[in-house]
C-alpha cells in the first residue's frame, strides 16, 4: 500500500497501473481488470495515512513512516524491520482497504457489488430490516486479495516477516468484522420512532484505528521457531502458547523515537508540540524525552457572543485570544 500514497490521478486509466512499481503481478492484474476497485484502494491508502496520524498524534511515533516521499515506493525502515509500528500499519491498511471497498459497494461507486445481504434473523418488534448494509463480505474478499498478495510471493522478504504481516493484516480485518453494528433510522408521526428501519453498517475507520491502537500497546513480541513440522511465530516470553488470533505481533523491538535516526526510521521529536499539563504520552516530559521544551504564543480567532434571531438565523462576533503552546527542544 506504500506505493499508493503519491497518486493523485483525477481519472485512473489502465496505463496508470504501470506507474505503480511496487505492485506485485497479481496486484497489477487486479489493477488492470478492475480500475474502479483500484480507485477505491487508492482512496483507502490516503485514509490510512490520515487516520494513522490522527490516532498517534499524542505519541512519539506519529506515523511519520507513512509520510513517504513522492519518488519512493517503500515505507521507511522501521516498517520493514517487523516492529510493533509495522504491525499497526499493516493491520490498519488491511482494515482500511476492506472498509473502503465495503462502503463503496453501498454508495454505488463499484459496479461489481451492491448492498450487503439482509440478516437472516427476525428483528425485534418495532424494528425492520431495510436500508443498504455495508458489503463487508465483498470488502473482505477483495481487500485480502490485494493486501496479502505481496506476502504470498516467493521473493517477499524473510518467511518470519511474511508470517507477521499476514497475521497482523488478518487482525485488522477481524477488528473490521467486530466493527459491524446495527444502524437504524426512525419513522413515525412527529418523530415518534414507532418503527425503526435497520441495517448492518461499519463503524468509522477512526474507531477501528483506536481499537487497533489498544492492540498495538499490548502487542506480543514473537520469535520464528520450529513447531511440529514447520516454523511458526510463537510468543518470545511465553512460547508454550500459540499466538492468539486477535493480538498484534512483532519481531523486532522499536527505537524510542526520541532522536532522529534514518537507519531505524525515527524522525525524532524535536519541534513536536507537547502538552505541559498532561501526564500521558503527549506530556512535555515524555514527548521531549527529558530535553526540555520552548514556549511560544499563538493567536486564535473564534466565533463568540452568538445570538439567535427569530426566525431562524444566528449571528456571531469574532474574538481573538492568545494561547501558549510548547514545542520540544
Amino acid at each position: 500500500i506504500g506505493t499508493l500514497y503519491p497518486l493523485t490521478f483525477p481519472l485512473f486509466l489502465t496505463q496508470h497501473c504501470k506507474l505503480l512499481p511496487g505492485l506485485v503481478s497479481s496486484q497489477a492484474q487486479l489493477c488492470r481488470s478492475n480500475l474502479e476497485l483500484m480507485q477505491t484502494i487508492i482512496a483507502a491508502a490516503r485514509e490510512v495515512k490520515k487516520t494513522c496520524q490522527k490516532t498517534f498524534a499524542d505519541m512519539r511515533w506519529n506515523c511519520s513512516s507513512i509520510d513517504i516521499p513522492r519518488d519512493s515506493t517503500r515505507y521507511r525502515p522501521d516498517l520493514d524491520r517487523g516492529t510493533r509500528e509495522s504491525a499497526f500499519v499493516y493491520a490498519l491498511s488491511a482494515a482500511a482497504i476492506s472498509h473502503t471497498i465495503a462502503r463503496a459497494c453501498t454508495s454505488g461507486d463499484l459496479r461489481l457489488c451492491s448492498c450487503g445481504p439482509i440478516p437472516g434473523e427476525i428483528p425485534e418488534p418495532g424494528y425492520r430490516w431495510g436500508g443498504c448494509a455495508d458489503n463487508l463480505h465483498y470488502g473482505l474478499v477483495m481487500g485480502s486479495k490485494f493486501s496479502d498478495a505481496p506476502m504470498k510471493m516467493k521473493k517477499a522478504g524473510s518467511h518470519a516477516n511474511k508470517l507477521m504481516h499476514l497475521h497482523n493484516s488478518e487482525v485488522g480485518r477481524q477488528a473490521l468484522r467486530d466493527a459491524l453494528v446495527m444502524k437504524c433510522k426512525c419513522h413515525g408521526v412527529s418523530g415518534s420512532c414507532s418503527i425503526r428501519t435497520c441495517w448492518r453498517g461499519l463503524q468509522d475507520l477512526k474507531d477501528i484505528a483506536m481499537d487497533l491502537k489498544t492492540k498495538y500497546l499490548s502487542a506480543t513480541k514473537v520469535v520464528h521457531r520450529p513447531m511440529g513440522t514447520r516454523k511458526q511465530l510463537v510468543p518470545k516470553d511465553i512460547d508454550i502458547r500459540p499466538v492468539r488470533e486477535n493480538e498484534l505481533v512483532y519481531l523486532q523491538s522499536s527505537p524510542d523515537f526520541c532522536a532522529k535516526n534514518d537507519k531505524l526510521g525515527s524522525v525524532g521529536t524535536q519541534d513536536r508540540q507537547c502538552n505541559k499539563t498532561s501526564i500521558g504520552s503527549d506530556s512535555c516530559d515524555l514527548m521531549c524525552c527529558g530535553r526540555g521544551y520552548n514556549p511560544y504564543t499563538e493567536k486564535l480567532v473564534e466565533r463568540c457572543h452568538c445570538k439567535y434571531h427569530w426566525c431562524c438565523y444566528v449571528t456571531c462576533k469574532k474574538c481573538e485570544k492568545i494561547v501558549e503552546r510548547y514545542v520540544c527542544k
